[in-house]
């Protein structure tokens, strides 16, 4: 009996995974089609049209680069909270001999998320 549910229930999650993989990937298609016919547009109907099409490009390669810099500083944030609490709940339930080493497994989260946020504040291309 619990086999006929799993089997169902893997049938269904595998199912789910893969419309909404097609869902998705239809919508990206969309996007990218509405996106170059809106330029094309631009660039037809006005006189200037392609300098402007050009400038929506930039901006719009901009804006990406500011989402994925956002997304990077957020990473390295949450990273940084996780292993900040991984450091108190280490010491928290060390024993007495385990109490002045075991919470530094704490700092492997917390300086991945140092490196992101430095990253993100002081390599990463800005716009």
């Amino acid at each position: 009996m619990i086999f006929v549910f799993l089997s169902f229930g893997a049938i269904a999650l595998f199912s789910f995974i893969a419309v909404a993989t097609w869902a998705g990937e239809r919508r990206r298609e969309r996007e990218a089609y509405y996106r170059s016919e809106t330029l094309k547009r631009i660039a037809e109907t006005q006189a200037a049209g392609g300098g402007s099409a050009l400038e929506f490009l930039r901006e719009e390669e901009k804006m990406a680069l500011r989402r994925k810099r956002e997304g990077q500083k957020l990473g390295g944030m949450i990273t940084m909270a996780v292993g900040v609490g991984m450091m108190i709940l280490l010491h928290a339930i060390a024993g007495p001999e385990d109490k002045d080493r075991m919470y530094l497994v704490g700092m492997i989260p917390l300086l991945i998320g140092v490196v992101l946020v430095v990253y993100a504040y002081l390599l990463a291309p800005q716009d």
